[in-house]
C-alpha cells in the first residue's frame, strides 16, 4: 500500500512510526512532515490545508489511503475532495468535522440528539457574553467557538478574568475562531479521553487516555493543547467505558449520520466523569495530540487495517484491537513561553538511544541550514515510554527528558499524578 499522511506534529510522527511498522505498507509520504518523521516517510512540502495540492499529491503517488492527522485539514474539506476523487480517506467530511470546528454546533448537536453535556450559552457579542456570565456559577468556562489549537479555553474562578477572556476572544486573539464565544457550565469530576472508530455505519472503541491540560505542575497555569498523557487511565472503569459508548460515542455517530454526514475516522470523546455519569466536554475529530502518542505505544495490533476499514466501510469485519498490558506515558517538552509566545530557535540534541521502551516524537522542530535541530513551535518534543508499571514508564520518560539537551524547554514533572497519587 501507498499511504499519504497529512500533518506535521507529534500526533503525525506517532502515526508515521506505527504505520511504518505495518507489513502492508510499501511507501509512506508525509506532508508537510517534520524532521522526526523523515526517519519513516518521504517528506513533501504541501500544507495541511492546501486541498488541491494534497489531492494532486495523492494522485501522484497513487495513494491507496490518505490519513488525515490535523483538524485543520478536516475543516478545509480534504475528505470531501478525496471522496469525489474516489481515493480512500481516514478522516471525516467538513460537515461531520463541525463536531470539533464549532463548539456552538456541538452544543446544539447534543441537544438535538440527547447527548449529556453541561449547560451553555452561545454568544455573538462581547456584551452578550459578559451578561451571560451571570447565569453561571464560578469557575467560569469561556471557549472560542472555532479551532484555536487547543488554546481557546479559559477556566477561571475570577469574574474579572472571565470578562477579560471574553474581550480577548472578541478582540481578535484567536482570529475568526473567537468571533463567537461559548460559555459553559463547569463540570466537576475526573476528566478523560476515549477514542472510537467509525466507518459511516459500524463503531468500535479504540482506547482511553488521560491528559494534563494546564501548563504547570499541580494543574496550575493556563490551559494548553496538552502537556502530557498516560494510558490506561484508572478513570475508565468498565462501567464508565460502557456508559460512554452507549450515551456519547454511538449516539454521536448515529446523530451525525441522521444529519446527512456519516462519520469515517476516529472520534475523540473528551468527557467528565461526574456523579451523574459521563458528560461531554468536547469532541475532536482526529486522534488527540498528545493522546495519540501513548495509544500508538500501547497498540499491539497493526494500525493500518483499522485505518483502511474506516475509509472503506469494512470496520464490521475487524476484530477488536489488541493492547499491550504495559502502561505508556507521554511528557511534552515545550518551549519557554508556551502557551503564549514560545521562544523559537533553541538548539535541541537528542541521544541516539534515548532509553529502554522510549520513543521521542517531534512536535515542533526544524533543521537549520547546518543540520542542527531547533525548536519551531510551542510543544516541541513528546518524550514517551512504556514500562511494566505506570511508575516505571513515567520514570523512563523523565530519564529520557533529562538526557535531552534543550535549554529553552520546560515540562511538567507530575504526569500521571492522578493514577499514582
Amino acid at each position: 500500500m501507498n499511504i499519504l499522511l497529512v500533518g506535521s506534529g507529534g500526533r503525525e510522527h506517532a502515526l508515521a512510526w506505527k504505520i511504518a511498522a505495518s507489513p502492508l505498507v510499501t511507501r509512506i509520504v508525509a506532508t508537510p512532515g517534520n524532521p522526526g518523521m523523515a526517519e519513516h516517510c518521504e517528506l513533501r512540502g504541501v500544507a495541511a490545508t492546501d486541498v488541491p495540492g494534497l489531492l494532486q499529491l495523492a494522485r501522484e503517488i497513487a495513494a491507496d489511503l490518505v490519513v488525515i492527522g490535523p483538524e485543520t485539514s478536516v475543516e478545509a474539506g480534504l475528505a470531501d475532495a478525496l471522496a469525489e476523487a474516489a481515493i480512500p480517506c481516514f478522516g471525516p467530511t467538513a460537515q461531520a468535522g463541525q463536531l470539533e470546528s464549532s463548539k456552538a454546533f456541538t452544543k446544539a448537536f447534543c441537544d438535538r440528539h440527547g447527548l449529556p453535556t453541561g449547560a451553555y450559552a452561545i454568544c455573538e457579542t462581547a456584551a452578550e457574553a459578559r451578561a451571560s456570565l451571570a447565569r453561571f456559577a464560578p469557575p467560569y468556562v469561556i471557549k472560542a467557538d472555532g479551532l484555536a489549537a487547543g488554546k481557546g479555553v479559559v477556566v477561571t474562578p475570577d469574574l474579572a478574568e472571565a470578562q477579560v477572556a471574553i474581550d480577548d476572544a472578541f478582540g481578535g486573539r484567536f482570529g475568526a475562531a473567537g468571533a463567537r464565544v461559548v460559555i459553559e457550565e463547569f463540570l466537576e469530576g475526573e476528566i478523560g479521553s476515549l477514542f472510537a472508530l467509525c466507518d459511516g455505519k459500524t463503531a468500535m472503541l479504540f482506547g482511553g487516555v488521560q491528559d494534563h491540560k494546564r501548563a504547570f505542575d499541580g494543574d496550575k497555569g493556563p490551559n494548553t493543547g496538552g502537556m502530557g498523557t498516560y494510558s490506561p487511565a484508572p478513570v475508565f472503569t468498565p462501567q464508565l467505558v460502557e456508559q460512554v459508548r452507549t450515551r456519547l460515542a454511538e449516539p454521536a455517530f448515529a446523530g451525525i449520520a441522521r444529519d446527512g454526514a456519516p462519520y469515517r475516522g476516529v472520534l475523540f470523546v473528551e468527557l467528565m466523569a461526574t456523579r451523574n455519569g459521563p458528560k461531554l466536554v468536547e469532541f475532536n475529530v482526529r486522534f488527540g495530540d498528545p493522546e495519540c502518542q501513548v495509544l500508538m505505544l500501547r497498540l499491539e495490533s497493526d494500525l493500518v487495517p483499522y485505518l483502511l476499514a474506516c475509509a472503506t466501510g469494512t470496520l464490521a469485519d475487524m476484530p477488536p484491537p489488541v493492547w499491550r498490558d504495559e502502561p505508556a506515558v507521554c511528557v511534552v517538552l515545550a518551549a519557554e513561553g508556551y502557551p503564549g509566545t514560545p521562544r523559537a530557535g533553541g538548539e535541541i540534541r537528542i541521544p541516539d538511544t534515548p532509553g529502554e521502551g522510549v520513543a521521542v516524537f517531534h512536535a515542533g522542530t526544524r533543521r537549520d541550514e547546518a543540520g542542527v535541530l531547533r525548536a519551531a513551535g510551542g510543544r516541541v518534543l513528546n518524550v514517551c515510554a512504556r514500562g511494566p508499571t505506570l511508575r516505571e514508564a513515567r520514570d523512563r520518560a523523565y530519564a529520557a527528558v533529562d538526557a535531552i539537551h534543550f535549554p529553552d524547554g520546560f515540562c511538567r514533572r507530575d504526569i500521571g499524578w492522578r493514577a499514582l497519587g
